[in-house]
């Protein structure tokens, strides 16, 4: 069993990996970020922060933040629960997740061709194209910095809530497999969510069908990762979300 300083070393040592890969997504999210928002909102923005470089500082300052705490925190809980595994890839976990990935990534792109046929503001955004900022932040941030707040951080947290709550009769190698499900479950929806502000501000509102699109796009899609994180470990959770967005933004780079 591993001492406190153990786990807080070993936390720290998986922070410092993560910080420059937080620190570029960030810095590319902000730029992306800025560019999808109108001209009222970014002057609001200049106007209570000074400057397009120091609304990038802040924001690449932030992720850095959140990174490093949810890193920390969460690799607190996770070992708690079991959930810390050998960061590596296994080539038969890989022949397992590696095509789901792939296709779920070339279902992901048909976002375009599907809602982007009955929402107009969808169809609009992605005719802006892909830019640079867009496709690097999809990577880094969406695909290694989102998993480490999602998942290593408040999927843990839940299922360490839910197992001392309801479960507590149960040691750390026997937690029931329905904790981890309905964490994951409940991680998922809470992810989609916070996907919701963003789709009002690029989309000047809500309907029932952006709603449900937020909620097909980014909340199924993170129980794919929350089942690679529990049965595989946060690198298979990553490799996941980095992947689909490879996929997906690939092949709409190839057609747009």
């Amino acid at each position: 069993m591993k001492t406190w300083k153990e786990r807080v070393r070993k936390a720290l040592k998986m922070a410092l990996c993560i910080l420059p890969i937080a620190l570029f997504g960030g810095f590319f999210t902000g730029i992306y970020t800025y560019e999808h928002y109108n001209a009222e909102t970014r002057e609001l923005i200049l106007q209570q922060i000074g400057s397009y470089d120091a609304f990038l500082a802040v924001t690449t300052v932030q992720s850095a933040m959140y990174a490093v705490f949810a890193c920390v925190i969460g690799y607190q809980l996770a070992d708690s629960l079991g959930l810390v595994r050998p960061f590596g890839f296994q080539k038969s976990i890989l022949k397992k997740t590696v095509p789901m990935i792939v296709l779920v990534g070339i279902l992901f792109s048909c976002d375009y061709f599907v809602f982007g046929k009955m929402i107009p503001e969808v169809a609009a955004d992605y005719e802006l194209g892909i830019s640079p900022a867009y496709f690097l932040c999809s990577l880094t941030y969406g695909g290694v910095i989102e998993e480490v707040l999602l998942r290593w951080f408040f999927m843990s947290l839940i299922a360490w809530v839910i197992w001392k709550l309801f479960a507590g009769k149960y040691g750390k190698e026997e937690i029931p497999t329905w904790v981890f499900i309905t964490a994951n479950i409940l991680a998922a929806v809470v992810f989609a969510a916070g996907h919701l502000p963003t789709s009002i501000s690029i989309y000047g509102g809500l309907t029932p069908v952006i709603v449900f699109r937020c909620f097909l796009l980014n909340g199924c899609f993170a129980l794919l990762f929350g089942r690679y994180y529990r049965k595989y470990g946060i690198q298979y959770a990553m490799l996941g979300h980095f992947g689909i967005h490879l996929v997906s933004k690939t092949i709409l780079l190839l057609v747009l």
